[in-house]
């Protein structure tokens, strides 16, 4: 493809509120010596970012708050160059996730939605490809793939899909947990396995497997998106479903090695340079 691709993204805009401490807690346990911080995030502005850092000219679709928190929110993206037409301020809140992360890189998310409720999809017109998640209405998703020439479903978090809505998906991005949510789905299908790698199939067929180089793990908030928006952007690009696969690996270990979600989003150069070394 000649260019940079154009995606619309039609997602979650959220502000992470993000405690780090030594371990997860137990249920009911206290833990106390944290740290805080705010970032922004959601599932949505996560892969927007992302694919605009790896080359991408990308629009942003969603829903802020008419709050404080909507321009934290939106900050990275605006630095980012995203195209933040799309983004209507509602009466809602803006979305917030809190966010533990224990200090070997795991992490526990809750998420208050808010505005991102209220996500619609708009007119989608004179894009390469649509990406969506699932923390936005079902109504909106399956709006925004009936205008996609490529559509690109991140199908996180976990929820069952209808079958009208799963047979306009053109690439599906899920972990286990999230495939086993939905059942069974025989079209084009990246299938993340965490330190593992990942593995991309079709019909039951594996096409391609792809492993990430070492890191060390310091949050995996925004790896999956990483992940998603990197194996999108490569193939838009021309390159072949084995490397696309393979720079989403390195993508998702790079963000994966930085604190943050939306901070942690490495660029196309980041990728080329830890697939050399």
């Amino acid at each position: 493809m000649a260019g940079a691709p154009t995606i619309a993204v039609v997602g979650s805009i959220n502000l992470d509120l993000v405690t780090r401490c030594e371990r997860l807690p137990r249920p009911g346990e206290t833990l106390t010596g944290a740290t805080f911080e705010r970032v922004p995030g959601g599932k949505g502005a996560n892969q927007a970012l992302a694919a605009a850092r790896l080359g991408a000219d990308v629009r942003m679709t969603g829903a802020v708050g008419d709050d404080s928190f909507a321009d934290e929110a939106l900050m990275l993206l605006r630095v980012g160059g995203v195209d933040l037409d799309g983004v209507r301020r509602v009466e809602e809140p803006t979305g917030v996730a809190l966010i533990l992360v224990g200090a070997d890189g795991e992490n526990s998310i809750v998420v208050a939605p808010g505005a991102n409720t209220l996500a619609q999809a708009g007119e989608l017109a004179r894009v390469d490809a649509v990406l969506c998640q699932l923390e936005i209405p079902l109504a909106t998703v399956s709006d925004a793939a009936a205008q996609a020439p490529f559509f690109c479903l991140n199908a996180a978090p976990a929820k069952p899909l209808p079958p009208e809505l799963l047979a306009q998906v053109d690439l599906l991005v899920v972990n286990r947990y999230e495939l086993e949510a939905i059942g069974r789905f025989d079209g084009l299908t990246a299938l993340t396995l965490g330190a593992e790698g990942a593995v991309l199939l079709e019909g039951g067929r594996e096409l391609a497997r792809a492993a990430p180089p070492p890191v060390e793990a310091v949050d995996g908030t925004g790896a999956g998106d990483a992940f998603t928006a990197c194996l999108l952007v490569a193939r838009l690009k021309g390159h072949q479903w084995a490397d696309a696969l393979g720079r989403a690996c390195a993508a998702g270990a790079l963000a994966a090695s930085r604190p943050g979600a939306q901070p942690s989003l490495p660029t196309a150069a980041e990728v080329d340079e830890i697939l050399r070394a």
